[in-house]
């Protein structure tokens, strides 16, 4: 049995509902709808990202959390020559509170962003901070999409006390919010979120997504041009993409872009 289908159901049932990313019924759109709705209904958001989260990752703390969950031998030497054998991914060097001047150097972490693994022990490694936030904190509006998270609420000071709460518990995973991406304000002025702007009144693509969709249209149309995909396959793709903007207010958008595309 591959080793994600024999871990991924025992633990994932542990994972609150409002964590959304690389899980099956969840994902993107999902998180977009809850997302507009907290913001529409809230006067401030907390909105953090997490400094270079899959590169920071302690590999000790991860499996010492997945030890806790699984108890099968076999499975937890598979875990750990994984998670033992991942590429370094050049995070900074970064001290924490009782470190001496050489733990940064004596910690391996870091995971590829790509593979399947990386992203179920992602969740796995945030599980105990999503139920520190809904259940220590008491954010009843909360949501996490890998290293972006958001809290929502109609008093600011309690979104104050509880960005001080987070950074003393991410410190215990050896993270840190991202000190620039991470601010505390109101709604009414929108919020970037999974490549959209949320605004009070409509949904707009971001800017720079909408550049990399952009692109990856040119460069579907010069690979179905030289005869390096097939209509069907270019098709395909578009329809994909077209789905994505569906979730904004984008219909003239889409007419101009798509005005643009040749099939032939």
């Amino acid at each position: 049995m591959p080793l994600c289908k024999a871990i991924i159901p025992p633990i994932e049932r542990t994972f609150i509902h409002d964590s959304y990313a690389n899980r099956t019924g969840f994902g993107t759109h999902r998180a977009l709808r809850k997302f507009t709705h907290l913001c529409r209904t809230h006067r401030y958001v907390l909105q953090c990202d997490i400094r270079k989260y899959f590169p920071n990752i302690d590999r000790t703390i991860l499996k010492h959390q997945l030890h806790r969950k699984i108890k099968c031998p076999d499975t937890l030497w598979l875990t750990d020559l994984i998670i033992d054998n991942s590429n370094p991914q050049n995070a900074p060097i970064v001290y924490f509170p009782g470190d001496d001047l050489f733990t940064p150097h004596a910690r391996p972490k870091g995971l590829p962003i790509g593979n399947l693994t990386s992203q179920f022990f992602a969740n796995v490694y945030l599980n105990g901070f999503d139920h520190y936030v809904k259940e220590t904190l008491k954010a009843e509006s909360y949501l996490r999409y890998v290293d972006d998270f958001a809290l929502f609420s109609d008093d600011r000071g309690f979104l104050t006390e509880a960005r001080v709460a987070i950074e003393a518990y991410l410190a215990q995973l050896r993270l840190e919010i991202h000190p620039i991406k991470s601010q505390l304000f109101e709604t009414r002025h929108g919020a970037n979120f999974v490549g959209f702007r949320v605004l009070s009144d409509r949904i707009r693509i971001r800017s720079d997504n909408l550049r990399r969709g952009r692109s990856r249209l040119k460069q579907m149309q010069a690979r179905h041009s030289q005869g390096r995909i097939t209509e069907e396959e270019m098709a395909r793709s578009i329809s994909s993409w077209t789905a994505h903007l569906n979730h904004a207010d984008s219909w003239r958008l889409k007419e101009q872009i798509f005005a643009t595309i040749s099939m032939g």
